[in-house]
């Protein structure tokens, strides 16, 4: 089973299991997430997509760490003026692990 997972601005495909990187999320390590934030889900033969989301789909994450990417160094010049700045960045990340994609249960 596949989601299509949106945080932080961003959209990601996950399946159970997976380990992906998202914008820094407010959580410590080990904590569970729900994100109910799905926006299409595909279960091998049935694909349901949302408007803009899909109700009743909750995909389950543990946080396994936050941390920072490497740094990139952003460097401005002006030629001939003198102007130079050199300036890095560390982007913040959480780093999650797939749990589970739940499904709404039917109505018989």
């Amino acid at each position: 089973m596949t989601a299509i997972l949106e945080t932080g601005g961003k959209q990601y495909r996950v399946s159970e299991g997976d380990i992906i990187y998202v914008e820094k999320l407010p959580a410590e390590e080990g904590a569970a997430l729900a994100f109910d934030t799905v926006l299409a889900v595909y279960d091998g033969e049935k694909v349901k997509t949302g408007a803009p989301y899909v109700e009743g789909v909750i995909v389950k994450a543990s946080v396994v760490k936050n941390g920072k990417e490497k740094k990139i160094v952003v460097y401005k010049m002006k030629p001939k003026k003198g102007y130079r700045r050199k300036q890095g960045h560390r982007q913040p990340y959480t780093k999650l692990q797939i749990e589970a994609i739940a499904l709404p249960k039917k109505a018989n």
